[in-house]
């Protein structure tokens, strides 16, 4: 009997549109591919920026971001699901549900709050609510140095930080983009660019 055709695994991408298609759901369709999976897209908020900045950005309705998602779980087998931009509150409620409807997929979180040029990508809120609804589903959390500081305001180092977002119940926190501003323990970061990956309330291994 012939071997059956090897599935390509499917992966929920829930986040932000970016006419540019340098960020958002074009980005993440293109690494999703990029791993060998297919990503199945759903809109959390449409946005308006350039190559420089935000001007101004539309969180969807979060009945809206259920409608799309429950569409795609409810008929193909998801393996994977990855979170960006939500922009508010009530969709963040909305994925927290979703999450609950469906346990045990991995779940990777990027929780964007700020664009590259500094221009706000989800309510004053939303920070809150990523913590207490939907770090404890996240297999991996992602932010970069602004946001690890947004997430755990109280903390005075990367380190404390990902303490902190471990504290709230993601499994692995991988800190991307450290600059030279950064502290971490072993002192300041030097390299442009140093992604420290944390789990079992520790550093597990740096990338620079």
């Amino acid at each position: 009997m012939a071997d059956k055709q090897k599935q390509v695994p499917v992966v929920l991408a829930l986040a932000g549109l970016d006419p540019t298609g340098g960020a958002g759901l074009q980005a993440d369709i293109e690494a999703i591919a990029s791993m060998g999976s297919h990503a199945a897209p759903v809109i959390t908020a449409v946005t308006a920026q350039d190559t420089n900045n935000v001007i101004g950005f539309t969180p969807l309705e979060a009945g809206l971001v259920v409608q799309q998602a429950r569409a795609v779980l409810e008929d193909i087998p998801v393996a994977a699901i990855k979170i960006g931009m939500t922009g508010s509150v009530e969709v963040i409620e909305a994925i927290h549900t979703l999450l609950n409807d469906y346990p045990g997929l991995p779940v990777v979180l990027d929780p964007v709050l700020v664009a590259g040029g500094g221009g706000a990508l989800a309510e004053r809120s939303a920070a809150t609510a990523i913590n207490t609804l939907l770090l404890p589903h996240a297999t991996v959390v992602t932010p970069n140095r602004s946001e690890a500081y947004a997430l755990a305001p109280e903390a005075d180092t990367l380190d404390a930080c990902a303490m902190a977002l471990l504290a709230y119940g993601a499994k692995y926190v991988l800190i991307t983009g450290g600059d030279s501003g950064a502290k971490t323990a072993a002192g300041p970061v030097t390299n442009p660019v140093v992604n420290m990956l944390y789990g079992n309330n520790r550093v597990l291994e740096s990338y620079q």
